[in-house]
This record gives C-alpha cells, structure tokens and sequence, in this order.
C-alpha cells in the first residue's frame, strides 16, 4: 500500500483535499500528499479533476487569504460563530441542514430543483443572493439552497435571511 512507498512518519498516510473557491479567494481545487499518491492521481484522474496547474493570479489571491487569516486570526473566530448561530437558527426553525456542521457553507436542502431555483429567485427578489445547487450537480432528492457565510455577516442579517426563506417557503 501507499504507507510503504510514502515517507510519512505517522500511521496514516496524510492526504489534504480541499478548495480554493469558498474560503481563499481563489477557483480550483488541490489535492496533496505523497509521491506515491500525487503521481497516479495525476495521470489517471478523470481530466475534469486534474487538468492544469494553478494559475499564478489564483496562487497569490489565495496566498493572500491565508496570509490575512494568519495576521487577523479574530476573522476566522468571527466566521465560525456566524456560521454556528446561521446553522442552529435554521436548525431551530426546522430546515434540513444535512451533515453540514457550520462552517463558512451551510445547505438548506429542499429536495426539489424547482423549489431551490424559485425560492433562490424569491430571495435575490428580497436583497439575498443565496445560489440553488441543483440537479445533476447534486440528487434531485438533495437540491438545495448554498449559503455562504463570512466574517462580516451579522446575527441580524442572519436573523433576516432565515425570515425570508421560512416565510418564501
């Protein structure tokens, strides 16, 4: 297996996935490990998934970020406790989160295409930008309404959002 040809101390082989586009200002995706994981990934991943190297533009935005949470790591406690409070008042009043557990991207899963387009379109009509995720992006069963959260968002806004949806809905 992998632990025999990677150099990792640990038990475990360490793999990192993750995404530029929701928290570092960025588009793409990464995926980082070892050698002996990176190489096959590279040439026998499906072209979608691995298809160019990063632009440079995208690399310094993003650097940029992570350097920006580091100096202001206040930021990043902000955004996780909207998260939190957006994730239990929707809780509260009932709405299908999913698995989600509050950070910075919380569904409100709907179930049907039709209704996620119509009340995203209900709430940008209301001053909320909130994105349908639809099918076959996602199981018509898992439709859902993606909101994105940041540090700058407020309890009240939150408050307001969640008014808006229950009341669309």
């Amino acid at each position: 297996g992998l632990r025999e040809h990677c150099s990792v101390p640990a038990p475990e082989v360490d793999i990192w996935m993750g995404t530029l586009s929701k928290s570092l200002a960025g588009c793409g995706g990464y995926i980082a490990g070892c050698r002996a994981l990176v190489e096959p990934l590279r040439h026998f991943a499906p072209g979608f998934l691995y298809s160019v190297g990063m632009p440079a533009q995208v690399a310094a935005s993003s650097l940029a970020a992570l350097r920006l949470m580091q100096q202001e790591p206040e930021r990043l406690a902000k955004l996780h406790r909207i998260s939190r409070y957006f994730l239990h008042q929707a809780r509260q009043k009932g709405l299908d989160t999913g698995a989600s557990i509050g950070l910075a991207v919380v569904p409100v899963i709907l179930g049907s295409s039709v209704r996620a387009a119509g009340l995203s379109d209900a709430l940008f009509k209301r001053g909320i930008n909130v994105q349908p995720i639809l099918h076959p992006a996602v199981p018509e069963k898992s439709a859902r309404l993606r909101f994105f959260l940041s540090c700058e968002h407020t309890e009240a806004q939150i408050d307001e959002t969640l008014a808006a949806l229950t009341e669309a809905m």
